[in-house]
Parts: structure tokens; sequence; C-alpha cells
């Protein structure tokens, strides 16, 4: 299909993710979303202090682009009570940055199983006490905590939330609208009941995020995420599950594959907003699967 030009109304709720296009630099980014016609992009706190956080909030209050989400917060878990201390205090730092560059979202990654330890259990509750201790610093910023699940590839050295299930469980202990879920295709498109849990997760829901799962999996699985369509994931189903929850906010595309970050970036962009427009934007008026 021809790429959507700037303007296109189907492209209201789309947003771009910063690591999607890793090579931009945030002037970049913002400069290549306007560009796009899209009014919204997810920002990642690295390339934001490499801008400086006065800098970076003045170029995005003067684009007028919607801030979807910050990435990332979290990293809770460690055995050292002086690390589970000095990522509290990032954290914090964290959610003042959100507030400054007007992002409603703070993704939380919870990190994996701390150095030498078994315990799975152990390191979910670490990271429950984790989001207690920060949930009303984030009310007071007007910022949502959002847990985001991850695949269980991930659960030893990432996120020992693995699926959308264990992190309502976690969300569902504190008001609405202090700590909510990421629904990210790319993590959850396997869970047995996940229609059942994103209706579960309603207006819990803080961020939709969508890439590809492909195969075969690179030597990093980290960069394991395809642009929509080039893997094996159901975005119809899973778009449609989203919309019939009630979520209306944006979707961030969010990529992380070492091919795409070395392409040309306004051709990743051409490519996003083709997909977008195939395989996401239909599904998101469903008011059932």
């Amino acid at each position: 299909m021809p790429t959507p030009r700037p303007g296109d109304p189907r492209l209201a709720r789309l947003s771009l993710n910063q690591r999607t296009i890793a090579g931009w630099s945030l002037r970049e980014a913002i400069d290549g979303t306007l560009q796009a016609g899209l009014g919204s992009i997810g920002l990642w706190r690295e390339p934001v202090a490499t801008a400086g956080l006065s800098t970076a909030a003045s170029w995005i209050a003067e684009s007028g682009l919607r801030v979807s989400s910050l990435c990332r917060g979290g990293f809770f878990t460690a055995a050292d009570p002086a690390l589970r201390r000095a990522a509290h205090e990032e954290n914090l730092r964290a959610i003042e940055e959100a507030a400054t560059l007007g992002a409603p979202t703070l993704v939380l990654v919870p990190g994996g199983l701390p150095e030498g330890s078994r315990d799975l259990v152990g390191a979910r509750s670490q990271a429950a006490q984790a989001i207690a201790e920060l949930a009303p610093v984030a009310r007071a910023h007007g910022v949502v905590l959002g847990i985001e699940p991850m695949h269980p590839i991930f659960t030893a050295d990432r996120g020992v939330v693995s699926t959308l299930a264990q992190a309502l469980d976690i969300a569902e202990q504190f008001p609405v609208d202090e700590v909510g879920v990421v629904v990210d295709s790319f993590h959850i498109w396997w869970e047995p009941d996940v229609e059942q849990q994103i209706g579960r997760a309603g207006e819990r829901i803080v961020s939709y995020q969508v890439g590809d799962w492909i195969t075969p999996l690179p030597a990093d699985s980290l960069l394991s995420r395809g642009m929509m369509g080039d893997g094996h994931i159901d975005f119809g189903f899973l778009t449609g599950a989203v919309a019939a929850a009630g979520y209306t906010g944006d979707v961030e595309v969010e990529i992380f594959n070492a091919e795409i970050w070395a392409a040309p970036g306004a051709d990743v962009m051409a490519t996003v907003l083709r997909r977008y427009m195939q395989l996401i934007e239909p599904w998101l008026q469903k008011t059932e699967v």
C-alpha cells in the first residue's frame, strides 16, 4: 500500500517509540515524528539525558507532540539492600523526568533474579514492594507506573514478572491512577488466556506496544523483535482485545532489531506507517474480538 501521508486521520493514535529508530538522536526523532505526521512519541531516558532534560522538555513542548510514555524505570531486584536503595533513588528521578516531559506513564521493567539467587517468588515480592514505595510519589507527580511483563526468556536477567496476569496481580493492589500495566505484543502474545487478561486489565492498560515475534531468534534475544507482519503475532486479535477492553490511548511501535536499526531512519518510519495501517489501525475501533 502507499505510505500514508502526513495528516491522514488514521495515524492519529500511532506513536514512534524511540528505540525503533535507535540511530536517531532525540532531536532527529522529534523531527522525524513530525515529518511523518504523527502526534505522539515514546521517549527513552538515555537520549533525553544526552540532550538534557530541560532542553528535551522544551523541544517536546515546542513540537506539540504528546509523550506516550517514558522508558524506563524498574530493575528493582537485588540481593544487596544498598543496591535496592540506589534503584529506588533512580526510580524517583525517573518519575520526576516523566512529569517534566509530560509523560503520563513511566514504563517499569521489574528486573531479573538477584545475583546468585534462585528465589523467583522472592524476587517478584521485591518488585512489588519497590512499586509500593514508588506509587504515592508517582501519583503526586501525575504519573502512572506501568508494569511491563516480560516474555519468560527474560525472567532470569530482566523481568521476573512474566505474564500479564502476574503484572495485574501486583497492579491491582494499588489505585488505578497509581499503577497500571503495559500490554506489549512481543511479551504477551503467547500467554494462554491473554484475551481474558487483557479484558481484566481494562482501564489499567496504560500503554499498548507492538512489535512482532520473529524466528529464528538472533543470538541476542533482546534484539528479536521484528516489524509487524514479519513474524508470528496475530495483531488483529490482540488489537481487537485491547480495543474491547476500552483502551483509547496511543499505540507505540517498539522494535529492537539490529537490521532495522542499521536501515535509514526514513525508510523504517515509512514501513512503520504502512504496517500500522495494514495490521493495527483497522482493529482499533472494534468492540469485540
